[in-house]
């Protein structure tokens, strides 16, 4: 017997997948675009418009490595990222993508196998955040922090050196070697009480005499 509900079903789940098209189509923050087997182009949203410089007419059909660095695209690193993927389900990196103008961006960057219900490929979905502003504020403080260390480094009229929560010594600056005798070597992972023993050892010789 016919289920009644099948046309209602139907236009229901026609309307929710056009509810989605829009969605998607109008997301700004995310490049969300699809791929067919071979990795080529088949939609493009406002996001990807936005963060890659192209609009739809002049990237649908071309194939997706477009976006990767020279080198990449010469260790065929593309076509590797689609193996995995359907291999695996996902393929998830962050890395250096191109844009249209061909200036860079730090993407963070997901792929999606897309399989029918027999289990064939039918395509992937890939969504791209521009992650720049991130990267470049923290090679921004990695620098400041090497400028520190080496900084702290160069002191050698302090010791200067950092315990764990534990009193253990991670780090042993040229003052320290220079003032209690030890090398970082010797003292790196030890309980920062070998230095107070030594001290007390050192006051008591002195007392003696």
């Amino acid at each position: 017997m016919p289920d009644d509900n099948t046309p209602q079903e139907g236009h229901l789940l026609q309307e929710s997948e056009e509810l989605l098209r829009v969605f998607i189509s109008g997301v700004a923050d995310y490049a969300i675009f699809m791929l067919d087997t071979d990795g080529r182009i088949v939609s493009w949203n406002a996001g990807a418009e936005r963060i890659k410089g192209y609009h739809a007419h002049e990237i649908i059909g071309q194939h997706f490595s477009i976006f990767y660095p020279p080198q990449d695209q010469q260790a065929n690193k593309p076509a590797w990222e689609l193996v995995i993927a359907a291999q695996e389900g996902q393929y998830a990196e962050e890395g250096w993508r191109i844009r249209k103008d061909g200036s860079r961006f730090w993407a963070s960057v997901l792929i999606t196998a897309l399989f029918d219900a027999s289990g064939t490929l039918r395509g992937f979905g890939k969504v791209t955040r521009d992650m720049t502003e991130r990267k470049r504020s923290e090679e921004a403080l990695r620098q400041s922090e090497e400028r520190f260390r080496l900084l702290v480094e160069g002191v050698r009229d302090y010791a200067i050196f950092m315990l764990d929560p534990g009193g253990r010594i991670v780090s042993w600056n040229s003052g320290a070697a220079l003032i209690s005798g030890y090398a970082a070597e010797e003292v790196l992972g030890r309980s920062v009480s070998l230095l107070y023993q030594d001290a007390d050892q050192r006051a008591g010789a002195i007392t003696r005499n």
